[in-house]
């Protein structure tokens, strides 16, 4: 296991001013603080929703006070790594879409995407504004030595979790003022202006119905919500408020004369963009399911003739599958032309005959994936589970094969937390967030490093157990 904090007995210089702050502060201290941190969260309503639990689904993410830290050298390899990442996410969008040369050069199976439940078929030749299908793109990464990186999934529809990001940042600033004074740390509060940004740069551009048309000076941009009782609700109106841009739910638009409208108290105004946190099937109940109350009818027409765009498109989902995830490399070299910076975890398509072959024989080593699951569900960590629990497993990759993947339990790095023992490693991963609008790349210098709280467990997902921190990166 890689300790960010110590290599070989000593401290890594990133993290010699954090050590210097722990001894300083003493731990009865970082305790006191912590709980001054859990009761700002509280406060400012920073909770999150697990379904199915029953009672009150709203409940605090664990907030570590122990910031993570990444060098500016790390971080400048990190960055191109994912902003390269999500260039190549973007063609293959694209490609599915249109012409699907990657299917025709035999990389990428066809049944990989025709059987895909992300996939819309109905959307085929649709080119969003811009061109670009992800404006947000989430890359889980992780780490396991000292230069070793390695990208664990893609999150290309609907990525959550930048809220935690500056809310972190803002309560650290807030807790220990002193601090950000000895180190200097890239800021990461001006990511929703650079949100906003993108936007605006997607906006409908035809000269009937564009904004410029109706002589306005900024297109119309909202936060479209499926409402309060969301896992990530509190995320959707953070980030509304942080743009300045107004927060909606369905009842609040609605489409005539193929152009979407919002509802104001001074009349209908139209409406450019949408940042939609729903997910395609509940869009639009004339395209996807017909119960839906949570769309809008007819947004998906609007969306096919230009007169709206939606970030991030209907059936961007297709790139955020585990078994396409094993082809990234593959389409980073098919559509930039350019080696892969940052490598994915090895991985086994169970649906291919020889590699269920191998999990099967492996299976009490490996950690088995469905390949549409997300939050740490449908997953089997092999060294941690029981006999029963392997053999269920086996029985279902059996059954359907294809619908999973394997891959080698993986030494996380371990970052110092805040635990009652005191300060101890815990397993943590990163989640930078890429922006991608018309002729704007960008990523901030950070991201939402998620941390196993239980000793020895690799599940950071918080719904799961896990908690947050803030991220550092070094300036130069």
């Amino acid at each position: 296991m890689f300790n960010e904090m110590t290599s070989e007995g000593k401290t890594r210089s990133a993290y010699e001013a954090v050590e210097r702050w722990i001894e300083a502060t003493g731990l009865e201290r970082l305790a006191a603080k912590q709980k001054d941190a859990e009761a700002l969260f509280r406060r400012r309503g920073i909770t999150f929703a697990v379904y199915g639990e029953g009672g009150d689904p709203e409940r605090l993410i664990p907030f570590d006070v122990v910031p993570r830290v990444l060098s500016a050298a790390e971080w400048a390899h990190l960055e191109k790594g994912v902003l390269q990442r999500a260039r190549a996410l973007n063609r293959f969008i694209e490609d599915v879409y249109h012409d699907a040369e990657i299917v025709q050069a035999g990389i990428v199976p066809k049944h990989l995407i025709l059987q895909n439940d992300a996939f819309e078929p109905r959307l085929k030749g649709v080119r969003p504004p811009g061109g670009i299908y992800s404006h947000i793109v989430g890359v889980d990464i992780v780490r396991v030595g000292e230069d070793e990186f390695y990208v664990l999934e893609d999150n290309c529809r609907t990525p959550s979790g930048v809220s935690y990001m500056l809310e972190n940042r803002e309560i650290m600033m807030r807790l220990f003022p002193d601090l950000f004074e000895d180190v200097r740390v890239a800021p990461v509060d001006g990511y929703a202006a650079q949100l906003r940004r993108v936007m605006h740069s997607v906006a409908p551009s035809h000269p009937e119905f564009g904004w410029r048309a109706r002589g306005a000076s900024l297109p119309n941009v909202v936060v479209m919500t499926p409402g309060p009782m969301n896992s990530a609700f509190y995320e959707h109106a953070f980030l509304a408020d942080q743009m300045g841009i107004d927060m909606v739910e369905a009842a609040d638009l609605f489409v005539e004369n193929g152009r979407v409208f919002m509802r104001t108290t001074q009349g209908p105004y139209p409406v450019d963009v949408i940042y939609r946190r729903i997910d395609d099937d509940w869009l639009d109940p004339e395209f996807g399911r017909p119960e839906s109350v949570l769309g809008v009818p007819g947004l998906i027409d609007c969306y096919r003739n230009g007169t709206v765009a939606l970030m991030s498109a209907p059936g961007a989902g297709i790139a955020d599958d585990k078994a396409i995830y094993t082809y990234v490399p593959d389409m980073v070299r098919f559509y930039l032309d350019e080696e892969p910076i940052l490598p994915n975890v090895p991985t086994w398509r169970c649906g291919e005959a020889e590699a269920l072959e191998h999990v099967l024989a492996n299976i009490k080593d490996l950690v088995v994936k469905e390949v549409h699951g997300s939050g740490g569900y449908g997953m089997l960590i092999g060294p941690q589970a029981s006999p029963e629990e392997i053999e269920d497993f086996a029985r279902k990759l059996r059954e359907r094969p294809g619908n999973y993947i394997a891959q080698p339990t993986l030494a996380l790095s371990a970052s110092p937390t805040l635990v009652e023992q005191g300060v101890a490693p815990r397993h943590v991963d990163l989640r930078p967030f890429a922006l991608l609008g018309a002729g704007i790349e960008t990523l901030m210098p950070g991201g939402l490093t998620r941390v196993a709280l239980r000793e020895g467990s690799l599940v950071v997902n918080s719904s799961q157990g896990g908690g947050v921190k803030d991220t550092w990166v070094l300036a130069k």
